[in-house]
């Protein structure tokens, strides 16, 4: 059973297991600060005590719910971490007893989870309670943003809204309109005013020839 932790492993996700009646856990939290405001590069400590002297897994359940093997600790405190390694670089795990100890030497956002520490015993596993470490939940404000301050001397409204393009389309046709209405209209009247002022002085100029032949 010491040197089989993958078979332990496999029979717990076949199995799942809820516990051993008869078996108690009890799991301690260690970290810089409260798990709760867990930061990345934060050391974090767990111990789960245990009834037993026979072993014990290191699993992380993570946000999908998968399961993965961390370390298993045997009796005689030997260590087997994933790839059937005897170290680890992120992590470090030891036995006091029926203690057993996972530390998680930096903590990073791959390593959040459910952390559960599972005993084996009599052909059986039996999970502790799960412990949640995970960071905290940032959400980001966008900047205020203040209007523009009117300069000194100037009076009146800033019209800050933004242009509508159809509004100027229709202004440019109704210029159109008023340029081809107004510019005939407005040469028509110049010419019958020309027209008005030469007839007056060819009727002064007959008037005067007029009065001249009478005399």
């Amino acid at each position: 059973m010491d040197t089989s932790p993958a078979l332990l492993l496999l029979l717990a996700l076949g199995l799942c297991c809820p516990g051993i009646h008869g078996h108690t856990f009890v799991m301690k939290v260690r970290s810089h600060e409260s798990i709760t405001k867990l930061q990345v590069g934060d050391k974090l400590e767990l111990e789960c005590q245990t009834d037993r002297e026979s072993g014990a897994f290191w699993i992380r359940q993570d946000k999908s719910g998968t399961l993965h093997f961390i370390v298993y600790i045997n009796s005689m405190s030997r260590l087997t971490f994933k790839g059937n390694e005897k170290t680890s670089p992120r992590f470090e795990a030891s036995k006091d007893h029926k203690s057993y100890r996972l530390v998680v030497k930096s903590f990073t956002p791959q390593d959040q989870g459910i952390y559960f520490c599972v005993l084996p015993y009599n052909q059986m596993l039996s999970f502790s309670p799960g412990q949640p470490a995970f960071l905290p939940v940032t959400t980001t404000v966008a900047p205020a943003t203040s209007g523009p301050t009117p300069k000194r001397g100037i009076t009146g409204n800033l019209n800050t809204k933004t242009p509508d393009p159809e509004r100027g389309t229709q202004e440019k046709l109704n210029f159109f309109c008023h340029i081809f209405i107004w510019v005939p209209l407005a040469g028509a009247c110049l010419l019958l005013l020309i027209a008005l002022v030469i007839t007056i002085v060819l009727c002064q100029q007959t008037r005067r020839r007029r009065c001249r032949c009478k005399r």
